[in-house]
């Protein structure tokens, strides 16, 4: 029994010298040669990588790799690991897929239902159009979908491990539907983001397959081998901003970011969630201004130091949101002169939806804090 995990890429990176990873260039048809296997060989669809993404590597595979009992797909910075934070081995693979059917990645919570995350970043009427396609193709798939696409899970990346007789399965009933959806849809108009539609709808996709079919998974973490660009690029400039005391300039430069690419606040962009704290902080420093007269960034202004704050603050919040919190909190919130109200009462929010307890909480937090 053989398992080969297929690394997709578009860019020249480190491999795992595990042999096991074999890296496959998607896109290859349009790309520059970067010396690996590429996907446009044999029966492909290269040429489609800017909107199918990894799916062209894993069309190629599907139709032109049968030299494994198990298959895998992960990214050149998105790896499976086990719970030593390492990636996994083929013997502990192979002992996992004797009890399960599919490995996966840990199944993502959301903030709202699928249909509204899909329609606030997409184009609402794609997803309509694979909900008709799955109606006419696949009936006995449509209450699955339609359950799912209003609940608030999904798998994402394209990321997971099975037999091939599985995968190959599961690549005719994708590609069958989604070539249709193609033929639908004209997405000429949209931007390179919304271009990537095929990619996107695939990873819900793969969701609605797996509940149907009602497999066997083994959810693990993903590894990041590094952080993308962009989100690099943004933390940077949030970062200066800060420092200059200029929150109204970070939150527009963040705004700015977010419409070409909803997808930075993703677990798999986000990486290490300061994101979703500089947000804190830009929201936070909005409303003591208004409240105040002044705000955080008149105490705090170097980026990691910020960071700490809130990492700190959103600690305590849960301390005492679950009646947990230490003499050590306590001294914290009594020592801090950065700390306002407003603070504390957004990032309650950010953990709480009982209006009861939030309430409750704000007292107790609020009657240890200084004037701010």
């Amino acid at each position: 029994m053989s398992i080969k995990i297929f690394v997709m890429t578009h860019k020249q990176f480190e491999a795992p010298t595990d042999s096991m990873y074999v890296p496959l260039q998607v896109g290859h048809a349009i790309s520059p040669e970067l010396g690996y296997l590429a996907d446009d060989t044999g029966d492909n669809i290269s040429r489609k990588n800017k909107s199918f993404c990894e799916l062209t590597g894993i069309y190629w595979l599907w139709k032109n790799y049968h030299t494994c009992d198990y298959i895998g797909i992960c990214h050149y910075r998105r790896y499976l690991i086990n719970r030593q934070g390492l990636i996994f081995t083929e013997k502990e693979l192979m002992r996992l897929l004797q009890k399960h059917d599919m490995i996966t990645p840990k199944l993502l919570t959301l903030n709202t239902s699928y249909f509204n995350g899909f329609s606030q970043n997409h184009h609402q009427k794609d997803l309509l159009i694979t909900e008709q396609v799955i109606s006419e193709k696949y009936p006995d798939y449509v209450p699955v979908f339609h359950h799912m696409v209003h609940d608030v899970h999904t798998y994402f990346g394209n990321i997971f491990i099975t037999s091939k007789e599985r995968f190959d399965a599961y690549c005719e009933w994708l590609f069958d539907i989604l070539f249709e959806v193609e033929c639908r849809v004209d997405i000429s108009s949209y931007d390179n983001y919304c271009k990537r539609l095929f990619g996107f709808l695939s990873e819900f996709l793969l969701t609605v397959y797996i509940a149907k079919q009602n497999l066997s998974t083994y959810e693990c973490m993903v590894g990041m081998s590094g952080e993308k660009h962009e989100t690099r690029m943004l933390r940077e400039s949030l970062a200066k901003c800060f420092a200059n005391g200029d929150y109204q300039k970070a939150q527009s430069i963040f705004m700015e970011s977010y419409a070409k690419r909803p997808d930075i606040l993703m677990e798999a962009s986000d990486i290490t969630g300061e994101l979703h704290l500089c947000m804190q902080v830009i929201s936070t420093c909005s409303f003591e201004q208004e409240l105040y007269g002044h705000n955080l960034l008149d105490m705090i202004h170097d980026y990691h130091s910020l960071m700490e704050f809130c990492h700190r603050l959103n600690e305590i919040v849960n301390h005492f949101l679950t009646g947990t919190e230490s003499a050590a909190d306590i001294s914290w919130l009594k020592k801090s002169t950065a700390l306002s109200p407003k603070a504390v009462d957004i990032a309650i929010q950010m953990f709480c939806s009982d209006e009861d307890l939030k309430e409750k909480v704000f007292s107790k937090i609020c009657s240890h804090l200084k004037d701010f």
